[in-house]
């Protein structure tokens, strides 16, 4: 096993994190570009949503399929395989100029995007030592974070200055760079063995997790906050390009710096839950994430930063404690209850897209700020289930 300090712990580590950042970089690129793309395409706000919920789609769908298939040919060749496709891909887009071929070029996206994020934590499970293990995740997870900021903010700034083509066809170059440094320096798994895996099996254990309340209560949480976190900036950039603020798309891709909070407040949610529990730091960061959707009310520059900032503190906060909740407490079969915990979170996020902007296109910010208090409840309604105690029959799920 690969101990902390060592050459190979940093090859790991620093092959992994570029990987991520790559990754995110590639998903979020058309977040702050949806204004744009609106106008580009000649097509409402609703249908130019399927650029972004395309992706992340095809990629909560894909997770699956991809670590099963990682449990029999191996973890680097799945990470290979999905670092060699996206550059392909991105780099298509720069040539197609028809809106449905977008969306479907997004779609495959997302299935390339999946394979690396379905395998990359297995492979450093299995490769690092605990310890050694404990402080690569922390390195890999900023790195997701960072990666999503990038990849919005270089988006909106890029598209400015060269135009929507050319942003693409920048971002396949940088892929192709970033892609074969990571599949060179990774080093080759020592640790792996192939497994015959039963899909019959995964799927039963699927069905046994969905059976939990208290998992399916955390899997709700988890994709209700995406939805709300990552659709209020989509709403955001909608907004920001309107009067009274009329901000070009370089300025309004600014706003995903505020994704910053987020990566402070996830780091304190470990001293949280040792002092105070779980479900008490989730409703905290519903909390805060309810305040900064009142402040982001006033049509102010501050107040929409302000207000920016404690939504991604509290998603974050929410997100970290419920995905650490479903390791914690699945009984069995962890992988597979981690997996359907992310299905949960992208699929809240692609289907809150188009309900938060449905609220935006018809009522504006108050629609919006009605529409996503619906969603806070049904949260703390969620989170108010976590607290009751489980019934006989919801604690004996074993597999058979």
């Amino acid at each position: 096993m690969i101990s902390a300090g060592t050459k190979q712990y940093r090859q790991v580590t620093t092959a992994l994190a570029l990987g991520s950042f790559m990754v995110f970089c590639n998903l979020y690129l058309f977040q702050p570009l949806l204004p744009v793309l609106a106008e580009h395409y000649q097509v409402s706000i609703l249908q130019v949503n399927w650029v972004l919920a395309a992706s992340t789609f095809s990629m909560a769908f894909s997770l699956v399929p991809w670590a099963i298939l990682s449990e029999m040919i191996g973890r680097k060749i799945v990470i290979s395989i999905s670092l060699s496709l996206i550059p392909i891909l991105g780099g298509l887009g720069s040539v197609v100029d028809d809106f449905l071929l977008l969306v479907l070029l997004r779609v495959a996206m997302g299935i390339a995007l999946a394979g690396f994020v379905a395998v990359a934590v297995a492979y450093m499970a299995e490769e690092l030592t605990a310890a050694a293990f404990s402080v690569a995740i922390g390195v890999y997870i900023s790195a997701n974070s960072l990666g999503g900021i990038a990849g919005r903010v270089m988006g909106g700034l890029l598209t400015e200055h060269y135009g929507l083509m050319e942003t693409q066809l920048l971002f396949g170059v940088f892929s192709i760079c970033l892609g074969a440094y990571v599949i060179t320096a990774l080093p080759e798994q020592q640790h792996f063995s192939a497994k015959k895996i039963s899909v019959t099996a995964h799927i039963r254990s699927a069905l046994l997790h969905l059976r939990n309340r208290n998992l399916r209560s955390v899997m709700l949480i988890g994709g209700l906050n995406f939805a709300l976190f990552v659709n209020l900036y989509s709403v955001m950039g909608f907004r920001l390009v309107e009067a009274p603020f009329s901000l070009p798309v370089s300025i309004t891709s600014m706003i995903f710096i505020c994704y910053l909070t987020g990566t402070v407040s996830s780091s304190l949610s470990g001293k949280w839950i040792r002092r105070f529990g779980a479900e008490s730091g989730m409703v905290l960061g519903t909390v805060i994430l309810s305040s900064g959707l009142l402040v982001a009310w006033f049509d102010s520059i501050p107040a929409v930063v302000i207000g920016l900032c404690l939504i991604s503190a509290g998603a974050f906060f929410t997100h970290s404690i419920a995905y650490g909740w479903i390791g914690r407490n699945a009984k069995q079969a962890k992988a597979s209850a981690t997996s359907l915990y992310l299905v949960h979170y992208y699929v809240g996020g692609s289907l809150g897209g188009f309900y938060l902007i449905f609220c935006w296109q018809y009522f504006q910010w108050l629609g919006v700020m009605i529409g996503a208090s619906l969603l806070i409840i049904a949260m703390l309604v969620s989170i108010y289930s976590l607290m009751q105690p489980e019934t006989p029959s919801s604690q004996k799920i074993e597999l058979i």
